[in-house]
């Protein structure tokens, strides 16, 4: 698990430091840098991944594409790199200081290691450091939606155990559902309908989804080496089998299949696992991202790191509202607040550099220091309309 990111000199951050928890979430206008976060730590993991060392970090990988050494490096900084600083469990501690020699190295598509001003020790197969190993899920904002099929990978879901590879599209999701369907989830996160109670993936996915989504049901098909179709379900008492006929993913609500990866990574993660998710607010009715917060909430109370990046004050109130229920309910349920990290991210805008505010949740679930933009656009308008 991830205790701290401090970021010097990539991008648009100067010097930023993070103290990240088990529910860690960045929030801010466009273009102040939380993505830049996401992006370096997926950078060092395709790094380690394919030579199990540092020395060089491509900046046109498969998670991200940057571009060149220019683009990597903040325009005001005092040396020609970037330097991450990460800690975990606030024990195992590393310093990855990448360095430009020349200026023909500013415009190539990867950047060298400096051994010299770096720490970096070896990494075998530690769960302490999900970054770096198969306990780890990307879901980026570009996720796929509905597709007529989707492909299947056996080595990326066998043996990597990945949904993702390409820039978090989540192309894998329905093959991974399919091969680990029968694996149990973690007890914290299972639901129950009626007097039925089954713990396995399958099926935990299918009953959040019909949480979320009001009566929906998952139906994968495999249909050999071209893939797999996904359809849709819905509860109904007129139909024979209580379901409505199968519906193909692309005739149903966008909402459902934007969702699904999500519920997929976590409701298949193991304690100790990190997991990233850009927007996962995307496509929802505001009820529904309240009951996805609820399981994330429960997700990282339980021990799984998640990190996420939103626009939605749906997300915000529906993680104060779990902290609020935590306290009332003898911390049986929703999250402790100790275990939330909210950073508004601003511009500085004579450095043009990224600041990161730290928010506060207080006893009951309360932010009581707000800062300019932090989701207060909806007390703005209604000043105007009173």
């Amino acid at each position: 698990m991830i205790s701290k990111l401090d970021l010097i000199n990539f991008k648009s951050h100067s010097n930023t430091i993070i103290n990240l928890s088990n529910l860690t979430v960045l929030c801010g206008s466009n273009g102040v840098g939380k993505s830049s976060l996401i992006q370096v730590l997926l950078l060092l993991r395709e790094a380690f991944l394919k030579d199990k060392s540092f020395d060089i970090l491509d900046l046109k990988s498969n998670p991200v594409k940057i571009g060149t050494v220019n683009d990597a490096i903040y325009e005001f900084g005092e040396f020609d790199g970037f330097d991450i600083k990460i800690t975990f469990l606030d024990k195992y501690f590393f310093d990855f200081y990448y360095e430009a020699l020349t200026e023909d190295d500013k415009l190539k598509s990867f950047i060298r290691l400096n051994k010299t001003k770096s720490q970096v020790q070896l990494i075998v197969h530690n769960d302490d450091l999900s970054l770096f190993n198969t306990n780890f899920q990307y879901i980026g904002a570009a996720r796929l939606g509905p597709l007529e099929q989707y492909p299947k990978d056996d080595k990326i879901v066998d043996v990597h155990k990945q949904i993702s590879v390409l820039e978090g599209k989540a192309e894998y999701f329905v093959h991974f559902l399919n091969k680990f369907r029968d694996e149990d989830v973690i007890d914290e996160l299972c639901i129950s309908s009626g007097n039925f109670s089954f713990k396995d993936l399958y099926t935990q996915v299918t009953l959040w989804e019909k949480y979320i989504f009001n009566g929906a049901n998952t139906e994968v098909q495999d249909i050999g080496k071209l893939g797999y179709l996904l359809k849709y379900s819905f509860d109904n008492e007129r139909s024979p089998n209580k379901k409505t006929r199968e519906f193909e993913a692309k005739n149903v609500g966008f909402g459902l299949t934007y969702t699904l990866p999500i519920l997929v990574a976590i409701l298949s993660a193991k304690k100790g696992s990190l997991i990233i998710i850009e927007n996962p607010e995307a496509h929802l009715h505001p009820k529904g991202i309240a009951n996805l917060t609820e399981l994330m909430c429960l997700a990282a109370q339980a021990g799984i790191q998640i990190i996420i990046e939103t626009h939605s004050d749906h997300v915000i109130n529906g993680i104060l509202v779990q902290s609020k229920f935590y306290e009332e309910n003898n911390f049986s349920a929703g999250i402790d607040r100790k275990n939330i990290s909210i950073y508004q991210f601003d511009r500085n805008d004579i450095e043009h550099c990224s600041i990161a505010i730290p928010i506060m949740v207080e006893e009951g679930g309360r932010i009581y220091e707000k800062p300019i933009g932090f989701f207060d656009q909806i007390t703005n308008d209604l000043r105007e309309l009173i």
